[in-house]
């Protein structure tokens, strides 16, 4: 009938018809987009994960980790991470990249961070107990891509400065190192993407930890190249969770069509992301005796006890000790012969790694990439750096920065799972399931031109 009126009135080409059906198909998307917001906010459309059976290379079920993760991880390491003592990360936020000219800066006006003279800091602002994100005055722009470096001085103190040979920063305090308030700083999108953003992982995997190089690919370099695709699932995750939907009305959302796009359509990256998350609380668990004598001393009594408590709280959980006392079992790597080659070339990849975090043009992803970078680093050290001795709470040796990276990194991944867990069916039904779904658009978008060309 259209198509007849459309010839009568002397618009018989095909192209006008393409035109026409393009247009259903953008009216289509739009309903989708709306039915799938509606869908994604009623709690009754929630199902239980695809994933069943041992997360690859772990000692764990995918309903095991979803279950301890729910009850006893992440409840516990929400708390943690708000602590005085795990809210500050050191870092250098301003270096020139090693690898090439730093031309990658992000064009966006969040991304830069206004320097403020210490004459217009308000004495509120060195007591982040009492600091209201609105306080935030020296920043220009929008805020979510800048870094607030706001903070309490009392809470360095102490502790050895011993660098990490997994990682590239030093260790050692110096001008070139910020402190900053990470509850100020969450991660989530900021607007970095494209060419810049895309470089910094293409220089991660192809020249570091390529996908299973070949069929002799020993275990060392596939576990290094899951490590990585598990953290770059996560931080996609987190940039899902907290998109920026409409930035005229400063609207903030979920994103499901970006968590489907990025990690949920590849079975292997949410393997990936259980596998990293089990590979860093291995780490903890096995630094259990160390953690728990370690001094949380911010000069804040009370918090410092809560957060003492809240670390034993996590590490001898029965419920953690009785499922999963063993997430990951580190004993069957680096042997043989070669094993110590082997690990020294790992090491040196994992620190090119490491220094590609200072090629990322937006300071808030640099932040976040860094700190997160760091924790896993600290979580190789922990696992790698002993030689099979068994008293490691006596020989290891890890500085402040190193936990800080280590529990906040652990608290994202578990945040990833979390949502992938709760928000990842409703996704997969509506991008896969929906009469008006991404691919069944495609789909019928391709028949219609199909059909067009042949009349």
């Amino acid at each position: 009938m259209v198509k007849k009126e459309i010839e009568k009135k002397g618009y018989g080409s095909r192209w006008v018809w393409m035109v026409f059906a393009l247009i259903v198909v953008f009216i289509a998307i739009a309903m989708s987009s709306k039915t799938s917001q509606k869908i994604a906010s009623c709690p009754c459309s929630r199902g239980t994960p695809t994933y069943s059976g041992m997360v690859e290379d772990c000692c764990c079920d995918y309903e095991t980790v979803d279950n301890l993760n729910e009850e006893v991880l992440n409840p516990s390491l929400q708390e943690l991470v708000k602590t005085p003592f795990f809210r500050y990360f050191k870092a250098k936020l301003w270096c020139d990249c090693p690898f090439w000219p730093d031309d990658g800066m992000c064009k966006l006006r969040d991304c830069s961070v206004c320097e403020c003279p210490i004459s217009e800091f308000p004495e509120s602002f060195k007591k982040p107990n009492r600091l209201s994100k609105n306080d935030l005055v020296c920043q220009e722009g929008k805020p979510q891509a800048a870094v607030d470096r706001t903070l309490d001085s009392k809470a360095f103190r102490g502790w050895t400065e011993i660098d990490n040979p997994w990682t590239n920063d030093d260790e050692t305090d110096n001008d070139e190192m910020t402190y900053v308030n990470l509850q100020l700083n969450p991660e989530r999108y900021t607007g970095f993407s494209g060419p810049s953003a895309r470089r910094i992982w293409d220089a991660v995997y192809s020249e570091n930890c390529p996908k299973y190089p070949s069929q002799e690919s020993c275990q060392e370099e596939k576990i290094l190249y899951k490590l990585i695709s598990g953290l770059h699932s996560s931080i996609s995750v987190h940039i899902a969770a907290e998109y920026l939907l409409d930035e005229a009305k400063n609207l903030w959302g979920q994103n499901l069509t970006l968590l489907y796009d990025r990690v949920l359509q590849y079975p292997d990256r949410v393997g990936n992301l259980y596998f990293t998350f089990l590979f860093v609380l291995r780490a903890v668990t096995k630094a259990a005796d160390y953690l728990e004598q370690a001094e949380y001393d911010t000069g804040n009594p009370i918090e410092d006890l809560k957060t003492q408590s809240l670390m034993k709280q996590l590490l001898y959980n029965p419920k953690l000790q009785a499922a999963c006392p063993v997430p990951f079992d580190e004993a069957k790597l680096w042997k043989g012969q070669s094993g110590p080659e082997l690990k020294q070339n790992i090491q040196q990849q994992f620190r090119n790694i490491s220094a590609l975090m200072d090629c990322i043009g937006c300071e808030k992803c640099r932040l976040w990439g860094k700190l997160q970078v760091h924790g896993l680093g600290t979580a190789l050290k922990i696992l790698f750096s002993d030689d099979g001795r068994q008293n490691l709470g006596q020989t290891l040796q890890l500085q402040r920065n190193e936990v800080i990276g280590l529990m906040n990194l652990l608290n994202r991944l578990s945040e990833s799972v979390e949502f992938v867990r709760k928000i990842g069916p409703t996704a997969e039904r509506i991008i896969e399931g929906h009469p008006f779904s991404y691919k069944t658009l495609i789909r019928s978008w391709k028949r219609i031109q199909s059909y067009v060309l042949r009349t």
